[in-house]
């Protein structure tokens, strides 16, 4: 039997997490997973020019999960909705860590 899809994925060196970012709300948020488990949704208030967004969403998880913000990038997606953000450090470790986070 297949495992359930995750937006967080073990990759060398860290941890992927795929994220849906609605730019320009109403306040910065983490939400749900997506229904289908394929990503997590983000809103950030900050507009998606000049990497305004990706700045605002990298700073809001890594606030909300104990992280500095050095060890998150955008790896993918830069100008999408879709990103990738690549956490630096052990990644079953992290994994574990904020699927636990993302429960409460």
């Amino acid at each position: 039997m297949a495992a359930a899809p995750s937006p967080f994925t073990v990759a060398g060196g860290g941890l992927k997490v795929r994220v849906k970012v609605t730019p320009r709300a109403r306040a910065n948020r983490i939400g749900a997973i997506s229904d289908d488990g394929a990503f997590l949704k983000v809103a950030v208030t900050a507009a998606p020019e000049r990497g305004k967004a990706n700045a605002q969403v990298i700073g809001l998880l890594a606030k909300a999960w104990g992280l500095p913000k050095s060890r998150l990038a955008v790896t993918r997606g830069a100008a999408s909705r879709l990103k990738t953000v690549f956490i630096e450090g052990d990644g079953p470790a992290l994994m574990g860590r904020l699927t636990r986070k993302l429960e409460k």
